[in-house]
């Protein structure tokens, strides 16, 4: 007794079945984001990297010393932006006293350096300042707060438009008795 088996069609050709295009599209996609990574990696340089850390190290020494020059003067220093306007306007004082003599100011951007902004104050003589400042873009901006002699500094962070003023106080040492 012989059974007959059912007769099928020809399958055709691979390239006219959707399941082998369907395994293929997974790897496809790889391969081209895999070369579009490569080509942003090869075009974006990574500017976090110094090339003289040891350089590096002893700046950060200096900058520990002008910290603490920074608190000894009981150093405060209060801004607001005004937008409308482009100014940055505010004091800067010492023990509570006004301070004129003439600083800067280092707005660095979180991410992107090209975007830092480095601005030359002179107070008056009640410590006050206004100072031109174009359109800041929202973000979280690193300040510096310099002597113009490089003998102080104050640091804070700052997320404009989230905070409308900035407020630095320099820390206040404790001393041993």
């Amino acid at each position: 007794m012989q059974t007959a088996l059912p007769v099928t069609p020809p399958a055709g050709p691979w390239y006219k079945h959707r399941w082998p295009w369907l395994l293929m599209l997974g790897p496809a996609i790889v391969v081209v984001a895999g070369v579009n990574l490569g080509f942003v990696a090869y075009r974006g340089q990574d500017a976090m990297v110094v090339d003289d850390y040891y350089k590096k190290g002893k700046a950060i020494n200096q900058d520990l010393r002008r910290d603490r020059a920074a608190s000894a003067m009981r150093l405060a220093f209060d801004a607001r932006y005004d937008p409308a306007g482009e100014k940055l306007a505010g004091a800067l004082s010492s023990g509570g006293q006004p301070l004129n003599a003439p600083f800067s100011i280092h707005l660095a951007h979180a991410t992107q350096p090209e975007k830092d902004r480095k601005l030359d104050v002179i107070p008056d003589a009640q410590g006050r300042f206004s100072v031109a400042l174009p359109m800041l873009e929202r973000a979280r901006w690193q300040v510096v707060i310099e002597g113009g002699k490089r003998d102080w500094r104050l640091a804070a962070a700052w997320h404009w438009p989230r905070e409308q003023a900035l407020a630095i106080k320099a820390d206040v040492q404790e001393t041993a008795n």
